[in-house]
């Protein structure tokens, strides 16, 4: 690829991006706006709570790779779109529960003040509850798919990623990691952390492409080629994190930086040191564009998330 075609690509996937960040913004509030016909008012502490941890900030990649991974297979419209807000719910809920004193302890997110400051602690704890069963009603309407199997299996595998096999757990292995580190026991190994991070992060992010897949119909190779991808992406996508965490500086991420080693936290970087994790990431990048290979230049948007993932300084 030319120097100018590769900026050209850039370019593209910079302005899809964000304008797909518009529409899931548009829809994440209109959706957060609303009375439902036969429930109950929210609570409008609540509802303000649940407001300032999902808008105003975010690149939307996972919506993206939703909204993308459908529209490679032929499926646009506003089925993968809100699919992708039932996602960005669950991981904006995960952040409010992150940032928790009990968790991660973090007065900023998205250069504002945490949930849990902005209001308080149980509020806070609220806001993702009611967030994450949000996603599930979301997932669970006509509105995402009129085929109610499509719907069954996106919950399903939503649930799957979200929970004790995957974001969940892994956030529970990441912080039992901490703990064992501030009493000096051994640090995790390779095999170790790659399988908390594969669950933290990766799960929601392999979703992502996974829920893309069930909404184009996928074929067998095409949905195995996908998941290869996801996998690779959201692997990339952690030990981008980790760099940052060391490389950036607060104001560019929008939170706080340098934690990771201040806590012992279990991290590639920290395991391999920085310019081991670096050629790591890069390879991950790699093997997700490569596992696109069946595609050819109908994925090229997918590609370039790859390698937005790898180059990304924010």
């Amino acid at each position: 690829m030319s120097l100018a075609s590769a900026q050209s690509g850039t370019d593209s996937f910079t302005a899809r991006l964000a304008a797909v960040a518009d529409a899931v913004e548009a829809k994440l509030d209109a959706i957060l706006s609303q009375d439902r016909t036969g429930e109950q008012r929210w609570p409008e502490r609540l509802r303000d709570a649940m407001r300032h941890a999902c808008l105003g900030g975010g690149k939307r990649l996972r919506p993206f790779l939703i909204v993308e991974s459908a529209r490679l297979l032929g499926r646009d419209g506003d089925g993968p779109l809100t699919a992708g807000c039932a996602l960005e719910f669950v991981h904006c809920y995960s952040l409010v529960h992150d940032d928790l004193p009990a968790m991660d302890d973090d007065d900023l997110r998205r250069g504002r003040p945490t949930v849990h400051k902005a209001y308080d602690e149980a509020t806070a704890i609220l806001a993702g509850d009611a967030l994450l069963t949000l996603a599930f009603e979301v997932m669970a309407s006509p509105q995402v798919d009129a085929d109610p199997s499509r719907r069954a299996a996106l919950t399903l595998a939503l649930a799957r990623a979200a929970g004790a096999a995957g974001m969940a757990g892994g956030q529970m292995l990441d912080l039992a990691a901490e703990s064992s580190a501030g009493r000096g026991e051994p640090a995790l190994g390779l095999a170790d952390i790659r399988r908390l991070q594969a669950m933290k992060t990766g799960a929601l992010i392999l979703f992502a492409v996974e829920a893309g897949s069930i909404l184009g119909g996928a074929s067998r190779k095409e949905h195995a080629s996908l998941l290869d991808y996801g996998r690779a992406l959201g692997a990339a996508f952690q030990i981008g994190d980790d760099i940052l965490d060391v490389e950036a500086s607060a104001e560019a991420l929008g939170k706080a930086t340098g934690k990771d080693a201040a806590r012992g936290k279990a991290t590639l970087v920290g395991l391999l040191g920085l310019k081991a994790a670096k050629v790591e990431r890069d390879r991950l990048a790699e093997h997700a564009i490569a596992a696109l290979a069946r595609f050819d230049e109908r994925a090229e948007l997918l590609r370039a998330a790859a390698r937005f993932v790898a180059e990304r300084r924010s």
